[in-house]
């Protein structure tokens, strides 16, 4: 003769105890829930809603609909600042990676000093952007600089540096990779160092030269890194803002506006809001596509 086990029952202590322990973790928990809804979620939501007005920030707003976002698209100055990001982006992400690989190799080995070597490489990245632009308006200052006085010296003819449009954003450039590249270095070294000694010695058993170590077994190795730092750099890139603030304020003529720059000067400059807010959520779109479109790559060479 069987007998079926009744309905299990929780007792009401436990129950009691269970809400407890709910109560406590979301007393917990609130003031994080508040920051990031009231920082995050709540200005996405503001700024989507806004980028359908037209809004000076100080006047009431009225609804226009798709007109921002059509404005956009024939608007010379928005081109210009997308020109000018994705010509940043296309010099500054893979010459970073490349660089910050070619950095870890180098410091990827046991030598005296080594520690001070990698410290010196990465200190530049600690440096704010606020810093770094104080830091070479000073150096690149076409007067009294001391890049042209060191020009001058070797008997070169003096830069306009930051104040020319030919050379503004390439100096950007510069600069930043001076910085960022220690990142890309530190993540590089990080990966190099858990690629498997024995992979590298059968290779080298088997006759292959350092370039072929390199190809065949460091750079596959790494792979999954390069990939998240070429996501992670053309997000950084993209999103560049304070640089150009503190050194050229998007000039000379514009060859330095970048779009973050744009929505900036839109939004508190021209006090078109909701103009700024269009180019904002442009941006979004752009960032959000570039995110989903790694990730399904990645994915579908996982399957494969």
């Amino acid at each position: 003769m069987s007998v079926h086990p009744g309905p299990i029952t929780v007792a009401p202590a436990a129950k009691s105890r269970r809400r407890r322990e709910t109560a406590a973790a979301w007393a917990y928990l609130s003031p994080s829930v508040v920051v990031i809804i009231g920082l995050g979620l709540v200005p996405v939501v503001w700024s989507l809603i806004l980028s359908f007005q037209a809004d000076d920030l100080v006047t009431p707003s009225r609804f226009v609909g798709v007109d921002n976002y059509a404005a956009l698209a024939q608007d010379p100055h928005f081109g210009q600042a997308v020109g000018n990001t994705l010509l940043y982006t296309a010099l500054y992400v893979p010459l970073s990676i490349v660089l910050g690989l070619a950095l870890a190799l180098a410091l990827n080995r046991r030598v005296r000093f080594i520690g001070v070597y990698r410290t010196l490489m990465f200190v530049p990245f600690v440096l704010s952007a606020t810093a770094q632009g104080v830091l070479f308006s000073f150096i690149l200052d076409p007067e009294f600089g001391v890049a042209n006085s060191l020009l001058h010296r070797i008997g070169l003819s003096p830069q306009g540096f930051l104040t020319d449009p030919s050379q503004a954003l390439l100096i950007l450039v510069a600069i930043t990779l001076w910085s960022g590249t220690g990142f890309c270095m530190v993540v590089f070294l990080a990966a190099l160092q858990d690629v498997p000694p024995s992979l590298v010695e059968a290779a080298r058993l088997d006759g292959a030269g350092p370039f072929r170590i390199l190809r065949h077994v460091t750079l596959p190795a790494v792979l999954p890194v390069t990939t998240f730092l070429t996501l992670w750099q053309l997000i950084q890139s993209l999103q560049v803002f304070d640089l150009t603030y503190v050194t050229t304020k998007g000039g000379p003529l514009g060859s330095t506006t970048v779009i973050v720059y744009f929505i900036w000067q839109q939004a508190f400059q021209n006090f078109t809001a909701g103009y700024g807010a269009a180019a904002a959520y442009v941006l979004a779109v752009v960032l959000l596509a570039l995110g989903l479109g790694v990730r399904l790559l990645r994915r579908d060479k996982e399957v494969r």
